[in-house]
């Protein structure tokens, strides 16, 4: 079926990052691997390219785009090539919403030419040792200084993506403490300068698959941040991460569907040229019927994918609605994914193939934005349950 969510602005942009992909990912994938990280000039390749710049309005060199569809193009072409981006995911789908939405106009001109051309990478830190999905749990301190000009940060965080590049990380700190009337409360973020004395990035984690994203452990110990770094007014930023969960949750949906997209069409290729007892795997009847199943399922992940994009776009897309679309996809798509790396034989559990390093990279989906045990619990709250 014709898939109506994009026009020809997004069909034309997904050419360029096709493109872009086979000449500038593709060939040095395998180094960037090894390497645990994209290195620091692909992203001002990316900036170059105006991937940064897509949602950034122009008088700060942008290119004013309001649709998050240009996101969902280069998140289903990264996924067709088997590749990433490194972890400049963070940068614009996570971080870009909230210097847009919440930093005031000397902000945006001292950040966004930056963030744009990729010259300034950022990161968001909310995740500590010990408190996970819980944010309210939070033990990362921000106390302002005696004379009012600067916070004295003091805590650490983990799972911070992006994390080892980033030269501004906006972290989550407690300025208030908790009441027990609102543990929520007293919530800020601070844009913090890597640069800043006491700030320091611990180790580099080693994780299961996204083995292209830098991923660290950062440690604050009495950094100083100067009060014009808090971003949007001190003690809201819960607030602020919840308004910006169904957009993260709405990428993590996409990017589920286009994984399994991506593993319908390796396994498809594979069962094609692979010959088992003297015919094509793809002669067999056990793997027609289970592509054809894979197949039937990736249109159903389309459609919910598409569905979304759209609300989204028309601002109509609820916190529910995203928590459903990113629950379905990810755990759908997990069930394809094996599939199609069962059709690979041995070879599937091999690395060197791309369904291997997809099926690795897929089983974060159903943890990070919100786990899937969250997200059901969000959707059954939206049925008065």
């Amino acid at each position: 079926m014709r898939r109506t969510v994009f026009n020809e602005d997004h069909e034309a942009f997904r050419e360029t990052i096709r493109d872009f992909i086979a000449a500038e990912v593709v060939p040095y994938y395998d180094e960037w691997r090894e390497a645990g990280q994209a290195p620091r000039e692909f992203y001002k390749k990316l900036g170059e390219l105006g991937v940064f710049g897509i949602e950034v309005p122009e008088e700060y060199g942008g290119a004013g785009e309001t649709s998050f569809k240009f996101n969902a193009v280069i998140t289903e072409e990264t996924a067709r090539a088997g590749v990433s981006f490194g972890g400049s995911s963070v940068h614009t789908a996570l971080c870009l919403p909230y210097l847009l939405k919440y930093a005031n106009e000397e902000q945006k001109r001292r950040w966004l030419p930056s963030f744009v051309s990729g010259d300034m990478m950022t990161a968001i830190a909310m995740t500590e040792p010990g408190t996970g999905s819980d944010l309210a749990g939070m033990k990362t301190t921000a106390k302002l200084s005696e004379d009012g000009t600067h916070y004295v940060l003091n805590g650490a965080k983990t799972f911070i993506t992006g994390g080892v590049l980033a030269d501004r990380v906006l972290v989550c700190a407690r300025t208030a403490p908790p009441t027990p009337e609102d543990r929520r409360g007293g919530i800020s973020i601070l844009v913090v300068d890597t640069k800043s004395e006491g700030y320091a990035v611990g180790r580099k984690l080693e994780k299961l698959g996204l083995k292209t994203s830098d991923t660290a452990e950062l440690s604050f110990t009495d950094v100083k941040v100067p009060v014009e770094d808090l971003l949007g007014e001190e003690g809201k930023a819960f607030g602020y991460l919840a308004h910006n969960l169904p957009q993260e949750r709405l990428g993590i949906a996409v990017g589920a569907y286009a994984q399994a997209a991506a593993a319908v069409r390796f396994a498809t290729e594979y069962v094609r040229d692979r010959t088992v007892f003297g015919q094509p795997v793809a002669s067999f009847q056990n793997t027609k019927f289970v592509l054809a199943d894979c197949k039937s399922e990736v249109d159903a992940l389309e459609a919910v994918v598409d569905r979304a994009l759209d609300a989204h776009d028309a601002g109509e897309l609820t916190a529910a609605d995203a928590a459903s679309a990113k629950l379905f996809t990810t755990e759908r798509a997990a069930v394809v994914i094996d599939r199609c790396l069962q059709l690979h034989g041995g070879y599937g559990y091999m690395m060197e193939y791309p369904i291997a390093r997809l099926y690795a990279d897929t089983r974060v989906n159903r943890i990070y934005g919100g786990t899937s045990e969250v997200m059901r619990s969000i959707v059954a709250k939206s049925m008065g349950l």
